[in-house]
């Protein structure tokens, strides 16, 4: 049996440009995504899609929260559009803007579900990115005027804040592979440069967050990366997979979790960090160090995880190797190892903060969406992520990723993460099997599992 802290938080979770639509409307200004998705210059999204009606959540948030409440859900993880708040990033507020997320937060509460507001979900306002986005200095100022505005506005309503999501995709595809907005292909200086920014960044928003709020609300960040297994559960395999987690070395330090941590709560970059980062970091004065600051708690969005050896090489997968719809690896052991790891190093708090698997979910002839790969999948991880529990690592949370299908970035709606089934044609939901099997997990507190 699974065994969880009595006050585990159980949600789910979803992102403004990825769930919203109204694009353009209530005096919202456009975001990089906007630009991205309606490039005539060429194909940047699968079937190029867009985000402009997404899910529609905009305007049917009522019934979202009602089949929350059904569901027994009790948080809601969901990003908030800086460019719908205000318009240009960095100018006058948009006070529109703040009636969906009014209205959004209201009903949760009024429901008894928990709103954890996420300030950037990807979605850079246009008029930024212009002015050079997160390789400009004085972004760390335009965002925590933003997230003091934001967090002044739901002040005793809202006492949990991510303030960025997943820095590793930003800069790693969106600055450095061009794959994600706003598609840009920079050296990896001026990416450690970036990630640099985004550190200071939530530094500066945890600050203004806490001064406008109280410091009783809790800010944290949600990094995402490498995270390695052992293929043996032995002493020496145990450690090797820790190491392996956290080696900058090698073309894969810009999607480590420590190239973000590292700087926030040890105020330096690990010794195998690249030349590249190491040449910035001595150009960065003591004064930006000492402006660091260490978040409350930890948001770990997991997967898939690496296999390595007792040396921290990674083991080859056999042939026709267990993935998901989209080909990811399907590893439940990640989630067991990958937060005693990170729990290891920075002893911090953490929240799964998303957790799911995209699946080629259809409506049945009986009307409904039967996913019992989802109810596999996600047995599976929070069985092992019970096991990191058991062994001593604070686990405050696990937020499903995610609630509905929703507009899966440069997938287009080809990946369906959701245990709500969104017909797009006509925007209806229809609740899968995995919501009423999460729901029975949630009531008993995981002891179902």
């Amino acid at each position: 049996m699974a065994h969880f802290p009595k006050d585990f938080l159980w949600g789910v979770a979803c992102a403004s440009y990825q769930c919203e639509g109204a694009w353009n409307e209530d005096g919202k200004g456009p975001n990089i995504w906007d630009d991205f998705c309606h490039d005539v210059k060429g194909k940047h999204v699968k079937n190029g899609d867009t985000g402009d009606i997404a899910c529609d959540c905009y305007h049917r948030w009522k019934e979202d929260v009602a089949l929350m409440k059904a569901l027994s859900i009790r948080a809601y993880r969901f990003s908030v559009s800086w460019a719908r708040i205000i318009p240009d990033g960095s100018g006058e507020v948009n006070e529109q803007g703040f009636a969906f997320y009014d209205n959004l937060v209201n009903e949760l509460l009024a429901n008894g579900i928990e709103p954890l507001i996420t300030l950037y979900h990807w979605d850079l306002p246009s008029a930024l990115q212009l002015r050079g986005g997160w390789l400009n200095p004085e972004i760390e100022q335009w965002f925590g005027r933003y997230a003091r505005i934001i967090a002044e506005h739901f002040k005793g309503r809202v006492t949990k804040y991510m303030t960025i999501n997943e820095p590793q995709c930003i800069v790693g595809l969106g600055y450095g592979a061009g794959v994600l907005a706003p598609g840009l292909k920079l050296s990896e200086e001026n990416l450690a440069r970036i990630y640099h920014h985004i550190c200071l960044c939530h530094s500066e928003a945890q600050r203004q967050i806490k001064a406008a709020a109280g410091t009783e609300v809790q800010v944290g960040i949600v990094p995402c990366g490498r995270l390695c297994f052992p293929d043996r559960d032995t002493p020496e395999n145990r450690e090797a997979a820790y190491r392996a987690t956290f080696d900058l070395s090698g073309e894969g330090w810009a999607f480590a979790h420590n190239i973000v941590l590292d700087s926030l709560i040890l105020k330096r970059y690990d010794e195998s960090a690249p030349e590249a980062v190491r040449r910035f970091a001595d150009t960065i004065p003591q004064a930006e160090w000492d402006r660091m600051e260490t978040p409350d708690f930890i948001g770990i969005n997991v997967y898939r995880g690496g296999r390595v050896d007792e040396k921290g090489r990674p083991v080859k997968l056999p042939r026709g190797y267990a993935t998901t719809a989209c080909k990811w690896e399907i590893t439940p052991e990640v989630m067991h190892y990958g937060p005693l790891n990170m729990y290891r190093r920075y002893h911090l708090p953490i929240y799964i903060s998303e957790n799911g698997l995209s699946c080629n979910d259809i409506i049945f002839l009986d009307g409904q969406v039967h996913d019992p790969e989802r109810i596999d999948f996600l047995h599976r991880y929070l069985l092992e992520l019970s096991k990191a529990v058991e062994e001593g690592a604070d686990l405050r949370g696990f937020m499903q990723w995610s609630f509905l299908d929703n507009f899966e970035w440069a997938s287009g709606y080809d990946e369906r993460f959701g245990i709500i089934y969104v017909d797009y044609p006509t925007l209806r939901r229809i609740p899968k099997d995995s919501a009423r099997w999460y729901a029975g997990v949630i009531e008993s507190n995981g002891e179902t599992l």
